[in-house]
Parts: C-alpha cells; structure tokens; sequence
C-alpha cells in the first residue's frame, strides 16, 4: 500500500515556497511511505510540457530562489510516484491531454475518490 498526495492550488509565491514546497515534501514522503500524486485545478499545469521557465532579473539581479514545481513533479516521477492528472483541471483550463508529460495519467471525475481505500494515507498539500 502507498500514500496519495493530493494538489489543488498551483504555485503560490516565491516567498511561500522559496525553502520548501509541497511537491519537494512529497519527495520524501515518497521515501519512506510510497506516494502517488493527484493533481487538480490550476496545479494540472505542473503536468504540461514545456521548456523550463527562464530565469527572473529584476534589474541587474539575478533571483535564485523562485520554486521550479515542475521540476519537483520530474523527480518525483522518476523516483517512481504515480503521477495523476484530473480532466476536470485539464478542460477547465482549455487544455488536452496531449499536452502532459510522459508517465502522467489523466483521472476521470472521482476516479480516484473511489481508489482511496487502496492508499494508507492520504495528504493535501
């Protein structure tokens, strides 16, 4: 048995997550529990192709603190975690299927809701 982590709220700041963010702290939670993750909502994005975000100058200056959250989900998927996709987030955003990364899997409306007595735990993040 494993662990489900569910994301509904995408990306919030650079502030909120520049020391730790939920998708890092599904990295190990994943280590020592196993763990699936269903994203919903506008957190479907961190599921979509696409060339990594340029970095940010303000200025002459450089951030290097900004969270990368799709890079997060790439290391969780190569760890091993199911990574899982709502349809809902994806159409309500005007997106296909099509455009996610390889290894996610797009979840029918309560698809997983009727999965979770196959997980240990569940987590919100």
């Amino acid at each position: 048995m494993t662990s489900l982590a569910i994301v509904e709220r995408a990306y919030r700041g650079a502030v909120e997550v520049a020391y730790f963010d939920a998708l890092f702290l599904g990295i190990e939670i994943h280590r020592q529990l196993g763990l699936d993750v269903l994203l919903r909502g506008e957190a479907v994005t961190y599921a979509l192709e696409a060339a990594p975000a340029p970095p940010v100058r303000i200025g002459g200056h450089l951030l290097e603190t900004l969270g990368a959250p799709r890079d997060d989900l790439l290391r969780l998927r190569e760890a091993g975690v199911g990574i899982w996709v709502e349809e809902d987030g994806l159409a309500g955003l005007g997106i296909g299927r099509d455009r996610l990364i390889d290894g996610a899997r797009c979840a029918a409306p309560g698809e997983l809701a009727a999965r979770w007595p196959d997980y240990d735990r569940i987590f919100y993040l």
